[in-house]
């Protein structure tokens, strides 16, 4: 959540900062500002709303600063507006700060310091924090750095921040603790971000800050990095391998559309060197190094946040299938704080798009405490998760720039999918025949996603412009299907502001029939044969109470489209990998459906790409 930049070098920092807040939006955020170094003090300038009114402010302004500090802010503590917006100064103005996260106690040391004379203007914790620095290197006559260490050492909570101050242009100091923070290096020049893709354009050789360190930038002699015990640690350089171009939307109107459309190449990447249907071999490293735990293992716990969580749920459906292994599915969010079960058999799936879950990460620590595995599934590389798994697997999915996750989920199903299936094979819980079948048609999932987005583009869009204006949708699935319908209902929630629940179907008749009347657009995944009857069952059933019917069935299949009022398609598949197409047409409908409310698709409000505090 948030978004933090910095610059320091020949070149002038303003537009290198606002270029790296523009990589950054994509994170969520509700206000932005920037913070220039100048000849006596700092070019300030901060705003609420979008990346836009910041850039009006600057107009007519000759900001030449080689230094600066910028954020993109998601509001915790006090509203969004220009006040609360980042960056904040100290009481005396000399320090300034960029902070992604939360303090927790912020409230002790605010009462500490407005004890001391201190006064605030804002209602953040950011602003109690470079305050706290400041009162630590005047009372006890310490370095900006000894401060900024001491303050660290007391602080209960998530960061990653920067610090500058005005009277030292050559210095720059960053942190991090359960926040992603990457120091890039170019030439004569460092920058400092939450993310790479802000820094790419100018960089590729770069620093991944580790939880409770942070570093002392200078222009004359580079970075030095310790930790908060004062421990010096060696800097590690890695290079880049993401692709600027994954970071423009190119020919598409929104990154959500061109991400729905990246879907058959990212799970072919997702595939690449993992499957090989000729050979009837699927081989996920990471399962291989650790193959006695996972044949061993009495229980699979995965645990994750959002979409991720509801591709977990697919993962229970297929492990549980295939491998015969019991499988709890946990909301990060709760594993985290309710005393878990955790045994030193079990294997913990942790799942995560950005690979910095802030919950996802507090399940790791709680499952390696308890002796359990931990295995990684995510997608950004270099990314807390992954570093601090046992062992792990990227879905290469690429960039996803978009709020709402697409190919990401599409590309963690495709791993617990090839998961699913090792491990079955290492088990002899699954049959030749159905392993070969299921591999073979992996392969050709790519193209029947090209087939799905081409097939059912037009019928979309004219069910979009059908019910754009519903107050309410529900989603009906059986089986795998039922976690697809979450997902279809969190996405149409997420970017169009509609109320839409996803439920078993079986399940209508205990509640959820209760709302539908004709004006309610009943969307039923209706694509597998394993419990075929129930499902036009349920489909007479919303028929009777003269519910819309929205059905997403196989290419062949008549006689439910016949049921239906209207139809989506997917051609037909093995059911365990049926959900991989009959996602595809609930992203579109909820793309096209948003489009027409007027909505910010690729940042829809209040929503953070990246949720890296509670």
């Amino acid at each position: 959540m948030c978004g933090v930049i910095a610059y320091m070098g020949a070149q002038a920092a303003y537009p290198i900062l606002m270029q790296g807040l523009r990589r950054l939006e994509y994170r969520g955020y509700d206000s932005a500002g920037i913070a220039v170094m100048g000849p006596r003090d700092f070019h300030l300038s901060k705003k609420a709303g979008k990346l836009d009114n910041l850039q009006l402010l600057q107009e007519g302004r000759n900001i030449t600063g080689h230094t600066g500090i910028g954020h993109t802010r998601w509001a915790t503590h006090g509203i969004p507006n220009d006040t609360n917006a980042h960056p904040h100064l100290s009481r005396s103005g000399r320090l300034a700060i960029v902070h992604n996260g939360i303090i927790e106690n912020y409230s002790v040391l605010k009462a500490r310091l407005l004890q001391r004379g201190y006064s605030f203007v804002s209602h953040t914790d950011t602003e109690v924090l470079i305050n706290l620095v400041e009162e630590l290197q005047l009372q006890e006559a310490l370095s900006l750095e000894e401060a900024v260490r001491a303050a660290l050492n007391e602080i209960v909570g998530a960061y990653a921040l920067i610090i500058m101050d005005s009277s030292d242009e050559d210095t720059l100091i960053a942190a991090r603790k359960g926040a992603p923070l990457v120091l890039g290096i170019g030439t004569d020049e460092y920058f400092i971000a939450s993310d790479p893709s802000a820094i790419l354009t100018y960089t590729r050789n770069v620093i991944y800050l580790e939880d409770d360190e942070y570093t002392v930038i200078r222009r004359q002699t580079g970075v030095h990095i310790r930790s908060l015990d004062n421990r010096e640690k060696t800097p590690y350089i890695e290079a880049l391998e993401m692709d600027l171009e994954a970071l423009e939307k190119g020919s598409f109107a929104h990154f959500m559309l061109k991400e729905i459309h990246e879907q058959p190449q990212a799970i072919e990447n997702a595939l690449r060197g993992r499957l090989n249907a000729a050979q009837n071999r699927v081989t996920l490293g990471g399962i291989t190094e650790h193959i006695n735990r996972f044949k061993q293992a009495t229980r699979f716990i995965i645990t994750a946040c959002g979409t991720s969580y509801h591709a977990g749920l697919l993962g229970k459906y297929l492990i549980e299938e295939l491998a015969r292994v019991p499988v709890s599915v946990e909301y990060a969010s709760e594993f985290r704080y309710r005393n878990p079960i955790i045994r030193d058999n079990d294997i913990v799936l942790a799942v995560s798009q950005s690979g910095e879950t802030a919950d996802t990460l507090a399940a790791i620590t709680l499952a390696k405490s308890g002796g359990a595995l931990v295995y990684g599934i995510c997608n950004v590389v270099g990314s807390s998760i992954a570093r601090y798994s046992h062992a792990g697997s990227y879905t290469h999915a690429g960039p996803e720039i978009g709020v709402a996750s697409t190919k990401a989920f599409s590309t963690q199903l495709v791993l617990l999918t090839l998961m699913a299936i090792q491990v079955a094979e290492e088990k002899n819980t699954i049959s030749p025949s159905l392993k070969q079948s299921l591999l073979l048609e992996l392969e050709r999932i790519p193209d029947k996603i090209k087939q799905v987005l081409v097939q059912n583009d037009t019928a979309i869009q004219s069910l979009a412009s059908r019910f754009y204006e519903a107050a309410h949708f529900l989603y009906l699935g059986r089986g795998l299907n039922f976690p697809v319908a979450l997902e279809g209902a969190l996405k149409l929630k997420e970017i169009s502001y509609i109320h839409a629940e996803g439920y078993a179907a079986a399940e209508m008749k205990h509640g959820p029939i209760a709302l539908i009347d004709k004006k309610m657009p009943v969307v039923v995944l209706a694509t597998n044969s394993s419990a075929r009857d129930k499902i036009i069952s349920n489909i007479q059933e919303v028929k009777a109470r003269e519910g819309i019917v929205i059905a997403i069935i196989n290419e062949d299949d008549q006689e439910i489209s016949e049921l239906a009022d209207y139809a989506m398609y997917i051609p037909v598949t093995e059911e365990l990998l049926s959900p991989l197409l009959t996602i595809i047409p609930l992203q579109l409908l909820c793309y096209h459906i948003a489009l027409l409310r007027g909505c910010d698709v690729d940042q829809p409000r209040n929503l953070a790409k990246s949720v890296t505090v509670e």
